[in-house]
Formats: structure tokens, C-alpha cells, sequence
């Protein structure tokens, strides 16, 4: 059966879960196959709100299979603390819920590795302090790198701990300017496996896993954490996330190969919004900006941290449908516009006297470009009971249509609220 994949077309946050969640019922599996505990998002369940940042959206469905990929790094008490919080909600995950053995292992030391690098104002990313970076940065270089796997043996464990630890305590001096926090390769070992015995009955190899499932033409859904203009090749480098936030990290982080996903689906928000450092053309840094940030409620599910909001860029998101290669985008939150007199679009760009509509995702450039865009009229009319499109006044149904010709997408979903119901499936 062809897999589908639900991917944001901007700096993430643009509530891909309510899309997971909405077309959970026909899917078999969901998967996650990229990120850390640094997507967070938030799924109401007959009037219960769970913040989940690392299990996938789809866990809270009973009768749909959740697996979190080898391309994800893994911080064990934040994954038992979701199996926890979803257990005393009512879900019980044990049998639904795997995780790779080829997962890697965020520790405390990452974490100190980060909150280091990130006290320095020059060169700061504004990361989540997850530990994130690090653990990739590990990965990647091999030699410091833990896998899930080898938390379910013991004296493997302590012996690559010993070996580790000791470089990652230098480290940490250095980079601390002498006296820094060190630890314990015992204490950690101690700690880890005791983690680790609560999380063997979850830990599977899911290559092969999702390979039975597609020879049993099982249905897959894969949800990309982030955003795709923080994909770490195609993003706004050099801010950006570690991993590949678009479709193209599906192979790599699950193991299930690009030919068994036959639709991409982009999430967009209505306007912008973003976390941390890096450019934003289109930021609204005002008394305007502020409203939509209360309206929406744009604060990090993850850090709490406000996030910057401003209107839509379609030259970004043109961009980013183009490489995830959406075959049709979702709007969502358009519900928050309602009330502004005005509206605006970015349609194109100007960079050193020049227009141009393409996305300069070197972040050195796009800090110098200037949005030119597009205004039109708003609605007063509160939108959240419309459940078709003509329950829209006319100035939102002209929104969503010029959205959809910039992009050059249709819009198959439009979302006018949080709650499953607040929905126009179009």
C-alpha cells in the first residue's frame, strides 16, 4: 500500500499533528523518523490535552501502530515520561509503541555540551537545549556515538560509558574555561540501565519491522518533525535543526525505501512563525505581531518560549513544496486572522536592488532581503463553526485561493481551529 507523509513547508510549528491525527484512521502505522524530543505537540482526547515532543501523534489511536525510527535520537526519561503521562490519561501504549535499536542515545553530557556552546553570544543557534545537536554531532563522528540497542546490555554499556565519558569531561573543561560541570561514567551506567529495563519491551528492529508491515501491504503515515526551512541541508543554514526534516530523511531515518511514498502532504500555517535565531523577512516584530502570538498561541509546546510570528512568505513555502515535492498543502490556523483589517502576503523578494522569487536559503543572504508583498482585504467574522468552504466570508475564501496560485498547490484541508471538528476538508 503507498505510504503518505505529512511534512511542514515552514520553521516547524505549523500543527502537522492535527493532520496526523485527523487522517490517523486510515493508516495502519505511524512513524517518526527524524528529530529529538524538540517537536513538540499538543493532542487533545476527549477533552484531555497531552504535550508529546518524541512519541508520534498517531500513539493516541488504539488501533494504530507507532514507531519511532533510527533517524530520531532518543532521550530515555523524556520517552518514559511520555509513556507515563499517556498511561495515566487512559493509554496504554505497551504492544502499539517501538523504538529502534539503532536510535541514538541522548545523555546529560550532551545536554552540558549544549548549554555551553549556547552561553556564548557569538555563534548562537538559540537551540532547545535538548542535547540534540550533540548527540547528532556523535552520531555522525561515530566514535562517542550510543545506540538504544546497547542500553540492553550491561557491561557493554559501562565499558563504552568509560571509554566515552572521560573525552566528553575534557570536553567539557574546555569548553567551560576550566571548571565546568564533569560526570560519572558508573553514576550514568547506573542510571541508563535502569532506563533501560523499562524500555526493552518497546526497543525493536524497525527496518525490518516496517518491511513486514509493507509485505502485508500494511498503510504507513511518516511524520516529519521540525519544519523543512530547518532541514538540515536545505533549511536556513546555519540555523537549523541536525536532521533531515524533509520527505528525503524518510529512507535514511525508518529504512523504508522512497518508492513506497506515493503522497506528500505540506502543512502550512496561514501566517509565519519561528524559534530561536536565524532570519525571518517577514517577521512582524510589533503591536500586531504580539496579537496573533496571544491569538494562536504561539508559545513552544517543547521550551515555552514565545515564538516569532509574522505573515506568510509564499516565496518560502513555494521553495520548500518544491523539494518535499507536496502534491497538495493543508492551511491551517487560519482562524487567527480574523479581525485584521489588512493582510499581507509575501509574493517575492528584493536582494541588492534586485526582485526575485527565489528562496536564498543560505541565511547570510536571506538576512538581506526585504519581502515585497501583496495586501488583501481581512474579515471580521469568526470562522471557527465553518465546516465548508462557503461558510467563509468571501475576504478569507480570497485568501486561501491566492495562497493556494502562489504556491501552486490545492489546499486539501483548512483548519479553523485546535479542536478535530474545527476543520473544512475541502
Amino acid at each position: 500500500m503507498p505510504g503518505t507523509c505529512v511534512v511542514g513547508l515552514q520553521w516547524g510549528d505549523e500543527a502537522k499533528g492535527k493532520i496526523v491525527d485527523l487522517l490517523g484512521d486510515g493508516f495502519d502505522l505511524v512513524v517518526r523518523y527524524n528529530g529529538g524530543a524538540n517537536a513538540g505537540h499538543t493532542v487533545v482526547v476527549n477533552g484531555v490535552s497531552f504535550k508529546l515532543s518524541l512519541l508520534p501523534t498517531g500513539v493516541i489511536r488504539p488501533d494504530v501502530q507507532s514507531v519511532i525510527g533510527n533517524g530520531v535520537v532518543v532521550y530515555p526519561p523524556r520517552f518514559l515520561e511520555e509513556v507515563d503521562q499517556l498511561a495515566k490519561g487512559g493509554i496504554d501504549v505497551a504492544g502499539s509503541l517501538f523504538l529502534s535499536d539503532h536510535a541514538h542515545v541522548i545523555f546529560p553530557y550532551h545536554m552540558e555540551e549544549e548549554r555551553l556552546l549556547e552561553s556564548s553570544a557569538e555563534g548562537k543557534l538559540g537551540t532547545t537545549g535538548r542535547g540534540i545537536g550533540p548527540c547528532y554531532q556523535d552520531k555522525v563522528g561515530r566514535r562517542f556515538a550510543i545506540r538504544v540497542g546497547e542500553l540492553l546490555r550491561p557491561d557493554h554499556l559501562r565499558e563504552r560509558l568509560k571509554f566515552v565519558v572521560p573525552f566528553k569531561n575534557k570536553l567539557m573543561t574546555a569548553l567551560g574555561g576550566g571548571a565546568p560541570k564533569t560526570f560519572d561514567p558508573d553514576a550514568i551506567a547506573a542510571e541508563y540501565l535502569g532506563y533501560a529495563e523499562r524500555i526493552r519491551p518497546f526497543v525493536r528492529d524497525t527496518p525490518r519491522f516496517l518491511h513486514d508491515a509493507l509485505a502485508a501491504n500494511k498503510r504507513l503515515i511518516f511524520e516529519a518533525a521540525q519544519g523543512s526551512l530547518l532541514d538540515v541541508d536545505h533549511g536556513t543554514y546555519p540555523y537549523v535543526t541536525s536532521s533531515s526534516s524533509l520527505p528525503s530523511g524518510i529512507w535514511g531515518g525508518s529504512g523504508v525505501p522512497a518508492k513506497y511514498v506515493k503522497r506528500i502532504i505540506g502543512v502550512v500555517k496561514a501566517y509565519t512563525s519561528r524559534v530561536g535565531q536565524g532570519p525571518f523577512p517577514t517577521e512582524l516584530d510589533n503591536e500586531l505581531g504580539e496579537r496573533i502570538r496571544k491569538i494562536g498561541r504561539e508559545y513552544g509546546t517543547v521550551t515555552g518560549r514565545p515564538r516569532r510570528v509574522g505573515w506568510l512568505d509564499s516565496v518560502a513555502v513555494r521553495y520548500t513544496a518544491a523539494l518535499s515535492g507536496a502534491d497538495e498543502i493543508t492551511v491551517m490556523l487560519l482562524d487567527v486572522l480574523s479581525g485584521i483589517p489588512e493582510l499581507k502576503i509575501c509574493t517575492a523578494y528584493e536582494l541588492d536592488g534586485d526582485r526575485t522569487t527565489y528562496f536564498p536559503s543560505d541565511a547570510y543572504l536571506l538576512e538581506r532581503v526585504k519581502p515585497v508583498y501583496e495586501t488583501l482585504p481581512g474579515w471580521n467574522d469568526d470562522i471557527t463553526a465553518a465546516r465548508k468552504l462557503s461558510d467563509l466570508p468571501a475576504a478569507a475564501r480570497r485568501y486561501l485561493d491566492r495562497v493556494t496560485e502562489l504556491v501552486g498547490l490545492r489546499a486539501s484541508v483548512v483548519s479553523v481551529g485546535p479542536d478535530r471538528e474545527q476543520t473544512i476538508m475541502v
